[in-house]
């Protein structure tokens, strides 16, 4: 299921959210205890549950977004999604979050670092998202996918553009992290992100299933807005 377009377009009508990536929720309470679902879609080819950005192993991952013409836009929260298999629903074990913004793709001679560096840890929230990244509808709950919210201090103002956000996590446990794709029912390609798997040299395409591109779910917020200072079980039916 697609986030509900006119409740995201009444969001940025309230100039909280900016933009958001992409959904991976597919199902709506049907996991345990009335959890939300994100499918992999195993009949469509795709075989990745999610996608390893662990900073243990220099791991990175990145995907775009683009500021319209005569915007500027002033992102104070940056909201990741990520599950560690076998993790607690709460406490969360996701402890940290490092991320760059690019204003070309991450890996390229063409692209300067804006914001943001391999050292500072972003992370000020990390709460369950109530949904689990499963292989089947009404299905275990080994994945369940956290909600990492990054403030960036100070904020970053950015103007009309194409944008590249990398970035990578650590948790308590030794799975992963993974980042869920964005994940729509029936659609096998979902975006252009990319992964590094050399600390951030390089960069390739994200690829599930051999051939099919995947994006990855992010949202952007503005300064000092409610979403960042509101837990995600109360603003998360805003990302449907």
């Amino acid at each position: 299921m697609f986030w509900s377009a006119m409740v995201l377009a009444a969001a940025l009508l309230t100039g909280d959210v900016l933009y958001d990536n992409g959904p991976f929720v597919t199902h709506l309470g049907t996991g345990e205890g009335g959890a939300d679902e994100s499918l992999l879609q195993e009949s469509l080819g795709l075989t990745a549950y999610g996608f390893g950005h662990a900073v243990a192993v220099l791991h990175w991952v990145a995907d775009d977004f683009a500021v319209p013409a005569g915007e500027t836009w002033d992102i104070g929260t940056i909201t990741f999604f990520a599950y560690q298999t076998y993790a607690p629903t709460s406490p969360s074990t996701m402890t940290t979050v490092y991320l760059q913004i690019w204003d070309d793709v991450p890996g390229t001679p063409t692209a300067d670092l804006v914001y943001g560096d391999a050292m500072t840890n972003r992370l000020t929230s990390s709460e369950w998202a109530s949904c689990y990244r499963v292989l089947a509808v009404n299905g275990d709950t080994m994945r369940p996918i956290m909600a990492n919210v990054c403030e960036l201090s100070p904020g970053v103002e950015l103007g009309e553009g194409t944008y590249w956000i990398a970035w990578q996590a650590a948790g308590t446990l030794t799975s992963g992290p993974w980042v869920p794709p964005i994940t729509v029912l029936g659609q096998t390609t979902t975006g252009n992100a990319t992964q590094s798997a050399d600390g951030g040299v390089t960069y390739a395409p994200i690829l599930d299933g051999g051939s099919f591109a995947q994006g990855l779910p992010f949202i952007l917020a503005e300064t000092d807005t409610p979403v960042e200072r509101t837990s995600w079980g109360a603003v998360k039916a805003l990302f449907r």
